[in-house]
């Protein structure tokens, strides 16, 4: 292993800390999830902060990393979704987003061009608010009740970003590759 692996290890190690949260959820052991949660979420920044400050990108850190966060957060929603945390509706058109986002880059790959993720802002704020809700249900429930309004305005954040992420994505890729089609 060379010092240019070390995010991808990191990454690796936050796969694996998915199924400790959905235990710990699952046992209803809310204070614990959201420590796990935190370490998960500092993993990420640390894997980010190495590869760009040390150049230690990598093909593979840029396919794994994205996909171990999305692991985590739609594991976490689907959890506190069973378990009546959050409402059905709201993990469900989380979920549908991230199949449409999928379901259109693989069509674009196999049809248009390779597809090269990239991150629009409504996507980093849609990953925001959606980490926001869950470390606010896992305090609320494992350490002090979030108010109300507050927990409010994250679902409801959550629900604008995750619209508005999903009709940017569909947007901005179909342009591109009626575009490419085109030519």
């Amino acid at each position: 292993m060379k010092a240019r692996d070390i995010p991808n290890v990191i990454t690796v190690f936050r796969f694996l800390l998915v199924p400790p949260v959905v235990v710990l959820l699952l046992q209803e052991r809310f204070t614990a999830a959201l420590i796990v949660f935190g370490v998960a979420g500092f993993s990420d920044g640390l894997d980010g902060f190495l590869a760009k400050h040390f150049n230690w990108r990598s093909r593979l850190g840029g396919i794994i990393d994205p996909l171990a966060d999305k692991l985590l957060l739609v594991s976490c929603f689907v959890t506190l979704g069973w378990l009546g945390l959050i409402p059905a509706w709201l993990v469900l058109l989380v979920i549908l987003r991230d199949l449409v986002i999928v379901a259109g880059a693989t069509f674009y790959h196999m049809r248009i061009e390779q597809f090269e993720a990239e991150p629009s802002v409504a996507s980093k704020l849609n990953t925001a608010a959606q980490i926001l809700l869950v470390l606010a249900v896992l305090y609320s429930f494992g350490i002090q009740a979030v108010p109300a309004l507050l927990m409010e305005v994250l679902l409801y954040s959550v629900l604008a970003t995750t619209l508005w992420s999903g009709f940017d994505y569909v947007w901005t890729w179909g342009q591109r590759a009626w575009q490419k089609r085109r030519r």
